[in-house]
């Protein structure tokens, strides 16, 4: 804490008080001035807001985005699900290809197979311990890439991770779902439901907010690696011991294409080249995940470059123990693939090692639960990528806008919305069927570790620092090797549904370069006007259009009069003969504020009243001297129900009059009360004052700098905001909500505003240009006298004391 003796900025001294005309008559009608506007007296929440907020919960505050950096245990249970629980079908992937043409001979070969697959994750390793040390923010490969390449080469990384990102919660959640019916197998009809049910409440609680971080994300994970490693153990000591058996082979019809082939002779065992390419490239959906830990190196505790590497490397060792445990597991018990994908490969070999009656089942049902959840977990991690994502995309201007947005409860809605509707439409293709979706899988997580590891050769190449050779000759290898992978299951799977992938991606990443030639061309318009952007107009011309005289209209002309203009002219379009002269006989009466503007009455013979105001308003400004503004009255109603008996003339007319040069559209509403006893009554409290009620609370979110706020000023007898009177020599805590810095020839003024639950008021440090320590966010103690400057509360030259900083961080 700093300035805890409440230090003095500037003391204030009474004769330097200075209250104007204006704020003497503030204290004579209202001696509250700070308190806030009541808003939901004139604007209750919409119901679409109130819907929000009963399904999603409270919104968070923006200042919540400060969250707790991981430690190195939970950083690996919450960043490895995606990677950790591809170890459950990496080998039945692999025998999924085989089984079919060679039978039990593909046991063989199912261990050289993944030895391979463990190379190529020690050099993606290798490759992304590079990148970790390099960039310590989030974005990982694209970053890597738009480094390295440019942003235009970084969108082919983009797709390539926005479709795995797709593709990984299909593939998981359907994966998680083949588990579940392992071991319940009465619900393998409801596969598909209960698939997308799954998908539907990530989306659901992704929109709430979950946080990436904690127990309860890390608990799977864990939980799965000590399952599997149990049963590893356990089933390496019956397999030594002799007492692991042999399960036996199904009815053919039930195995992965119908059938069970036999092995022939040779080193391959009659397997084409071609198969054993497919079997490698399924077999390559293991590593999927690996880039999850350098996409988050920022939310690591300090230093986090060297704790991301050891987190890197202890999930690498991890994945690869559980693959060769799997493997070996798969290769002694002979557990073959299932068509209908349940029961699982590593299902059969839990219940091979623990067997299916008593404890043993338990223990299956244990594994099988473990494994649901860490699948289940593994797809909602894609939910926290994709949309942040998108959101660095969008920033480099090659995907809308709106991905950039937080939402409700400060998730990207925009971005998890895309993710899930899109791998909703992916499960519900492929019938949430695993062997059909892994052909889509690994594409394009490949693509991106080829990216990362060339633009990592590139950047030691262009640097040349310490050990910069070995360095380029690691990455480089791991991109051709990635590369090669990639264009492997490109070519080998590309008539199983590759060719998705491999069809759509150009498209895609045409699309981006599209919407950023777009976003180019917009800048650079606006951004040629930026130097000659002021008017050269010296006549300003105003137009009201009216349909009737009522209560709206009379508003809109009473604030014509009030803008002193060159001229004014009222337009009414003659489409209603009756209505015409019910207007013309009301118009200009005494005491109103038509009396001193003529009705100008116009034809309208096609009854396009949008078209013809177009046309008046353009001929008013064939000057290039004049500057139009058109007044458009209209009624304002809070009930939908009422807003369904008006059309919105005055807004259709407002989207074609701006589209006129030197031309401004300004809508000038009159509220109407809510519906009583089938009566709709002007609201009275607008009509006979225009005041705003006043004692409004505005809801909080409190962090632990408020709490120690609220102690210091209990301490100290700090009064609420709201209800400060002028004059008043008050001492009060809130939290800064704006901070402006004016300049101007006799000097500079720091100003920032100060409110709590009650109310705001404005602070003014003269001759500051700023204050050490304040900030937006920050917490103070505040000591002055309240004053008025032009009709505005202020407090010149306070004490203060800085008690909490952002995010309840002490300063």
């Amino acid at each position: 804490m700093r300035n805890a003796s409440f230090p003095v900025a500037q003391i204030f001294r009474p004769n330097l008080c200075f209250v104007d005309k204006a704020g003497e008559q503030i204290v004579r009608n209202s001696p509250v001035l700070t308190s806030h506007a009541d808003t939901r007296s004139f604007y209750p929440e919409p119901l679409g807001y109130r819907l929000k907020r009963l399904f999603l919960g409270k919104p968070y505050v923006s200042e919540q985005l400060r969250g707790e950096r991981l430690n190195n245990p939970t950083a690996l249970g919450v960043l490895a699900p995606d990677c950790i629980s591809s170890s459950s079908y990496g080998a039945e992937q692999i025998l999924t290809q085989l089984t079919p043409v060679i039978g039990l001979a593909a046991f063989s070969l199912l261990v050289p197979i993944m030895y391979v697959i463990l190379g190529v994750l020690i050099l993606v390793t290798l490759s992304y311990l590079d990148v970790i040390g390099a960039y310590s923010v989030m974005g990982g490969s694209y970053i890597v890439t738009r480094d390295n390449f440019g942003p235009k080469t970084a969108q082919i990384t983009a797709v390539a991770l926005l479709i795995d990102y797709i593709v990984t919660v299909a593939v998981q959640c359907s994966a998680g779902t083949a588990a579940l019916t392992s071991a319940f197998p009465s619900l393998l009809p409801y596969t598909l439901t209960i698939t997308v049910c799954v998908i539907l409440l990530q989306i659901y609680a992704n929109l709430r907010g979950i946080k990436e971080a904690g127990a309860f994300f890390a608990f799977p994970t864990y939980f799965f690696a000590t399952m599997m490693t149990i049963t590893i153990v356990v089933g390496f000591y019956k397999h030594f011991a002799g007492t692991l058996p042999i399960l036996p082979v199904p009815s053919h019809e039930l195995l992965v294409g119908g059938q069970l082939g036999t092995g022939g002779h040779g080193f391959l065992y009659g397997v084409a080249f071609i198969t054993l390419l497919r079997a490698y490239a399924n077999g390559g959906s293991s590593l999927t995940g690996l880039e999850a830990i350098s996409d988050a190196v920022s939310g690591f505790r300090r230093p986090e470059a060297r704790n991301a590497r050891k987190v890197m490397v202890v999930m690498a060792l991890l994945l690869s123990f559980l693959l060769v445990g799997t493997t070996m597991l798969a290769t002694w018990t002979h557990a073959l693939p299932y068509e209908a994908g349940s029961p699982t490969v590593v299902s059969q070999e839990v219940g091979a090692v623990f067997g299916a009656q008593g404890f043993g089942h338990a223990v299956f049902l244990m594994v099988q639960i473990a494994t649901v959840l860490i699948l289940y977990t593994g797809g909602n991690t894609a939910f926290n990528g994709f949309p942040f994502l998108a959101n660095f995309v969008a920033i480099d201007k090659y995907l809308p806008r709106q991905l950039t947005k937080r939402g409700h409860r400060l998730a990207f809605s925009t971005g998890i919305i895309w993710l899930g509707a899109s791998a909703l439409a992916l499960v519900i293709i492929f019938d949430a069927r695993v062997n059909a979706l892994i052909s889509l899988y690994a594409i394009g997580v490949f693509t991106a570790f080829t990216m990362a590891g060339f633009g990592m050769a590139r950047r030691h190449y262009r640097r040349r620092g310490k050990a910069w050779r070995l360095g380029m000759t690691v990455s480089g290898l791991s991109g051709f090797t990635c590369l090669v992978v990639a264009l492997i299951f490109g070519v080998v799977k590309f008539g199983e549904g590759a060719w998705v992938v491999v069809v759509a991606a150009p498209f895609m990443i045409a699309g981006l370069l599209y919407l950023n030639r777009q976003y180019v061309r917009e800048e650079e318009a606006f951004g040629a006007s930026g130097g000659s952007s002021a008017l050269a107009t010296s006549h300003n011309r105003i137009v009201i259009f009216v349909d009737q005289y009522d209560l709206a209209t009379e508003r809109a002309l009473a604030y014509c009069n009030s803008l002193n203009p060159y001229s004014v002219r009222a337009i009414h379009f003659d489409i209603d003969p009756a209505v015409t002269r019910e207007l013309e006989a009301r118009w200009g009466r005494k005491g109103t504020a038509s009396a001193a503007i003529p009705l100008e009455v116009m034809e309208c013979e096609d009854r396009r009243v949008d078209r013809a105001a177009l046309e008046v308003v353009s001929d008013m400004v064939r000057d290039p001297k004049v500057f139009a503004m058109v007044i458009l009255p209209r009624r304002g109603f809070r009930s939908r129900i009422q807003r369904l008996l008006h059309d919105r003339t005055a807004d259709t007319i407002a989207t074609a009059v701006v589209n006129v040069p030197r031309t401004a559209a300004t809508i000038v509403p009159y509220r109407m009360a809510p519906v009583h006893h089938d009566r709709i009554t002007p609201d009275t409290t607008d009509t006979l004052s225009d005041s705003i009620t006043r004692g409004g609370v505005r809801e909080e979110t409190h962090f632990a700098a408020d709490d120690k706020l609220e102690a210091r000023a209990n301490e100290i007898g700090a009064v609420d905001i709201g209800a400060l009177k002028l004059r008043e020599n008050a001492q009060i805590a809130g939290r800064v909500k704006s901070v402006t810095v004016e300049r101007a020839e006799s000097g500079q003024t720091f100003t920032c505003q100060i409110a709590d639950a009650s109310g705001s008021i404005k602070l003014v440090f003269q001759g500051r240009s700023a204050i050490p320590g304040v900030e937006r966010g920050v917490r103070l103690l505040i000591k002055g006298t309240v004053t008025s400057f032009h009709r505005e509360a202020v407090i010149l030259n306070p004490e203060y004391e800085i008690v909490g900083g952002v995010g309840g961080d002490e300063e």
